[in-house]
């Protein structure tokens, strides 16, 4: 399950387990997407200067949906994703800065959850982020499509949905996905130390900004998804 370390003011929201194997694809299992809200919870409960890094350990940030478990429950299937939209709203609109540090690959719901950050770093060498919905047969919600493109370059997100398209390092950078490529062994201490030097905008004022930024694409993934929108190989 996930868990929380700290580096001063700056929180860090590991996605997988501290002692998981490096294969450890940290998908979006119901109980994965509940501790991490009980995280977010804790995180957000600080008072005073805070900032958060999102980041994983080993091959994956995360692979995203956990197709067993939604394969297995189709009947849930729109409670799921409206589940999943929870965690993107959350961070859109989490009152203190965000910084994703994307230590390997990002895919599909996992990509987005990166692109929910305000920011991301990347590793330069190796891991991609990619949208593999096209090739899956699988559409995006509303929701997922309009986080896509509310952040992302138009011509990146029709690349990237329309194509699956794998992003290396310094290709997302180019892209507009990701705001700096570094080494591996520098992935995380230079989110946090973004993240540090933001410290400081932690709080409401600061949530109410992201929401009036983000307003259209939070409108749309706080739509609950419905069968029409969202059905598999329609």
């Amino acid at each position: 399950m996930p868990y929380l370390e700290r580096n001063g003011d700056v929180h860090i929201l590991f996605l997988g387990d501290k002692d998981g194997p490096e294969h450890n694809e940290n998908r979006f299992s119901p109980d994965w997407i509940d501790a991490v809200h009980v995280l977010l919870d804790e995180v957000e409960a600080t008072e005073g200067p805070a900032a958060l890094v999102t980041t994983a350990t080993g091959k994956f940030f995360t692979n995203g949906l956990d197709t067993d478990w939604l394969f297995a429950n189709l009947d849930k299937i729109t409670w799921y994703l409206d589940r999943v939209h929870t965690l993107y709203t959350r961070l859109l609109e989490f009152p203190m800065a965000t910084i994703a540090a994307v230590q390997g690959h990002a895919f599909g719901a996992g990509a987005m959850l990166a692109t929910a950050h305000d920011f991301r770093v990347v590793r330069a060498d190796r891991g991609f982020y990619c949208l593999p919905e096209v090739n899956l047969n699988m559409p995006f919600t509303i929701g997922m499509s309009a986080l896509v493109n509310s952040r992302l370059p138009k011509q990146t997100a029709v690349e990237a949905m329309t194509t699956g398209k794998r992003f290396g390092g310094a290709d997302a950078v180019a892209a507009g996905i990701a705001e700096l490529a570094v080494a591996e062994d520098e992935v995380l201490s230079s989110a946090v130390e973004r993240a540090a030097g933001l410290t400081s905008t932690h709080g409401k004022n600061l949530a109410g900004i992201k929401r009036s930024i983000h307003v259209d694409v939070l409108t749309a993934l706080n739509t609950p998804t419905d069968d029409s929108n969202f059905s598999f190989g329609k």
